[in-house]
């Protein structure tokens, strides 16, 4: 299939070329029309989970689509509440802010009229002594020197994250008029400013990854056009994968960290692919073939090992599809596609661009560079790697233990793991609405309930006949019952009733941060304890929505599912590593080795970011917890990835093998014959992770520092020393494949480098 592929291509390079380059102008246009409609910052979960359900019914039979929620801050650094001057700025912005209209602005959070302090204050009269206490709380601090106020925005959660930027507009223009501080914070300006600073992220992280690339190549080849194929081949497969995001986005919202991870796992994938197949053409026509033959057998030889490298890694990303949550399936998807049009590039447009090139793939050389480039496979000589290799192989034993110990050492840190999920806190110092938010914890978290706990509240829904006097005394127990629990310190607001009385909404400001583990925590409280003892036996059935739902959905999701994936992972590697090497042993060492690089790399996420170690030296931020996707994510992601360096050296080294029967020579040879070259691929790789760790949000660091450790590990210490020293422990035992499997049939991958 591969060689057929490649000689379509390679016959009419030219049409193949012109065929690719209008894909990749069709592809752009779609991306740059469609790409933003296809995300959101909604984190979907599956319709069977209970925020879901209660979301689904509010919006279905009593409100609509949920309205969003934001506050803007005043404060005065000398001024208070009782000053003309603080009334007329309240009051100024106010006027701003409705002025934008009524497709902007929807009247007040959940449904109360009052936006502010001084409106309040005309209607105290008309509030209960209860309520005048609670909403001053809410309205003004302590020392009357900060105000809150108070906006629900117009449209879904998707058009209010568009709506937001008016007013963000409007407060920028307030809080640079004068001395007076006004801000503004809600889920709608935090999505807004996430992506904002996702955005700086990319952008910052291809000006580190794709110069390091380039130079990681340049020593490789030693040329400048055969250094900017792959790299042109690695963009090209992102905006073919930005495309196919962008259509399938236009059924299904997609969360928008998707467009990072196409960026990010595409440089990575899509150079290190390409670089496998130039280097081997190179190789070839070194040996005196015509460029022709030289593409045909650089297809069969390194064309076979990408084909399998990138399969694996596409059904190691399986694996989160089955996760259902949107946030995973996303990302997955992304990967999946970028990886699919990584390969589909290599195998058809590099090709065609080889065979045109020829001999002037090595045009532009740099003669310093050139002359250490990988352009041949001689592999007679002794270099550095092969007296490593030579040392590993005499003390295996003390090798195995110097390296594992220390890999088990910190997987041990993992244990300490604390996941959550990070939140404005974690943003840059100089983000608008982390600012915000540090204000407003500093102001108004003294009393029972911050305003968070009001923002996003918990939404307990029933579903039954709201007339039924066993109904509406469950209901009263429920109250009751919050009221008693300490842990809810402020009551349910009204009861909300649909026009069918067949529906209610009791809505409770909750304590803590919404999306904390500790929220989390009173969430389940809330949902095993008080409505099952409230509602027992009654004819109605009660879902909790809200932020703090969702979360707590969120974290059963990936504790539920975690082991699911590690298993499918895991089996899957196994089998297809057992038909690829036709034993046993091999997969066997493979998952564990690569077990131990993904254990380190837990670990020193939370050294470095949960526990703070060499935190300010790397420039990282320190993090209270680690976001609770990023663990199995990373699995997945780093399963796929590190399975790439096992087949293409443990193919060399089983080549070797049967023509020899020396197990020592063969493992020396396959380390000789492809260090440079994964070495290569894998400095790419940290090169482009390492470019987004440099990014200012805490999520991308841990993101792009999980990866590029893991790839580093994996790539030097697990490859250079575990692998040749676990493989001379065993010998013959290596290819052990018991009796009664030797049916199975042979899927055969060439190496990825050297000669036949």
């Amino acid at each position: 299939m591969i060689s057929a592929l490649i000689r379509i291509s390679v016959r009419r390079p030219l049409v193949t070329i012109g065929v690719g380059g209008l894909l990749g102008v069709v592809a752009a246009g779609i991306t740059f029309n469609l790409l933003d409609s296809a995300l959101t910052t909604d984190f979907r979960l599956a319709g069977r989970y209970e925020s879901e359900r209660a979301a689904a019914l509010l919006e279905d039979r009593l409100r609509g689509p949920e309205k969003l929620a934001e506050i803007v801050i005043v404060q005065s650094p000398s001024l208070t509440v009782d000053d003309p001057a603080f009334r007329a700025k309240v009051e100024a912005v106010h006027a701003q802010i409705l002025a934008l209209g009524p497709e902007t602005i929807d009247g007040g959070i959940d449904g109360e009229p009052l936006h502010h302090y001084y409106q309040f204050i005309a209607a105290r009269a008309f509030l209960s002594p209860q309520q005048q206490e609670e909403l001053h709380r809410l309205l003004v601090s302590d020392d009357g020197q900060t105000v809150l106020m108070y906006y629900t925005l117009a449209g879904s959660s998707v058009e209010a994250t568009e709506n937001v930027e008016a007013v963000i507009h409007v407060v920028e223009e307030a809080d640079a008029a004068d001395d007076f501080r006004v801000l503004i914070g809600g889920d709608a300006s935090v999505a807004f400013e996430n992506n904002e600073l996702a955005a700086e992220d990319l952008e910052r992280g291809e000006q580190i990854g794709i110069p390091v690339a380039l130079i990681v190549l340049l020593g490789l080849f030693g040329a400048v056009v055969a250094t900017l194929l792959p790299l042109g081949l690695a963009v090209a497969a992102i905006v073919v994968a930005l495309a196919a995001i962008s259509i399938i986005g236009q059924l299904f919202q997609l969360v928008f960290f998707v467009q990072m991870m196409v960026v990010m796992i595409g440089l990575a994938v899509g150079i290190d692919y390409s670089l496998l197949i130039v280097s081997r053409f190179r190789e070839e026509m070194g040996r005196g073939l015509a460029p022709r033959d030289a593409v045909m057998k650089a297809g069969e030889t390194a064309g076979r090992t990408v084909l399998f490298s990138g399969a694996t890694v596409v059904l190691a990303l399986i694996g989160l599809l089955i996760v259902p949550a949107s946030f995973y399936q996303s990302l997955a998807l992304g990967a999946i596609l970028v990886v699919i049009a990584a390969l589909a590039a290599t195998l058809t447009l590099l090709p065609a661009w080889l065979v045109l090139l020829g001999p002037k793939v090595d045009f532009l050389s740099i003669p310093f560079l050139a002359r250490f480039s990988v352009k041949d496979a001689d592999t007679s000589r002794r270099g550095l790697q092969d007296l490593m290799t030579r040392a590993v192989m005499r003390y295996p034993i003390v090798s195995i233990v110097l390296i594992a110990a220390p890999l088990l050492a910190l997987s041990y840190f993992y244990f300490d793991i604390r996941t959550g999920l990070n939140d404005v806190n974690t943003f840059p110092d100089k983000a608008k609405t982390k600012e915000a938010f540090l204000l407003f914890e500093e102001k108004f978290s003294e009393g029972t309930v911050s305003p968070a706990g009001y923002l996003s509240p918990a939404e307990i829904v029933v579903d039954g006949d709201i007339g039924d006097p066993r109904v509406e005394q469950a209901i009263g127990r429920l109250e009751q019952s919050l009221l008693d629990d300490p842990a809810f310190p402020v009551p349910p607001a009204r009861l909300e009733v649909n026009d069918a009385r067949d529906l209610a909404l009791l809505t409770l400001p909750f304590p803590g941060k919404p999306a904390s583990p500790e929220a989390a925590e009173d969430m389940a409280a809330l949902r095993e304890q008080h409505i099952p003892a409230a509602f027992a036996g009654i004819p109605a059935e009660v879902y909790v929505g809200g932020l703090t739902a969702e979360v707590a959905d969120f974290y059963g999701i990936v504790d539920f599912y975690t082991p699911i994936v590690f298993i499918f992972v895991l089996g899957l590697s196994f089998i297809i590593l057992m038909m690829v090497f036709r034993s046993i042993v091999i997969p066997i060492k493979a998952i564990i080795m690569n077990l131990l690089s993904v254990g380190a790399t837990y670990g020193l996420l939370v050294l470095v970011f949960q526990k703070g170690v060499a935190t300010d030296l790397l420039g990282f931020q320190r993090a209270e917890v680690i976001d609770a996707w990023i663990p199995l994510f990373l699995f997945a992601i780093l399963f796929g990835l590190s399975m790439d360096y096992h087949v293409f050296l443990l193919s060399r080294i089983r080549e070797r093998y049967d023509e020899s029967g020396d197990n020592t020579e063969a493992v020396s040879y396959g380390l000789r014959s492809t260090g440079r070259i994964i070495t290569g691929a894998a400095l790419i790789m940290v090169a482009v992770f390492g470019g987004f760790a440099m990014g200012e949000t805490v999520v991308n660091q841990l993101l792009g520092f999980g990866l590029g450790v893991a790839v580093l590990l994996d790539a030097t210490l697990v490859r250079s020393i575990l692998v040749p020293a676990s493989m001379e422990v065993l010998g013959k035992g290596n290819w052990y494949l018991p009796p009664f499997l030797r049916w199975i049939p042979e899927l055969r991958v060439e190496e990825a480098s050297g000669e036949n």
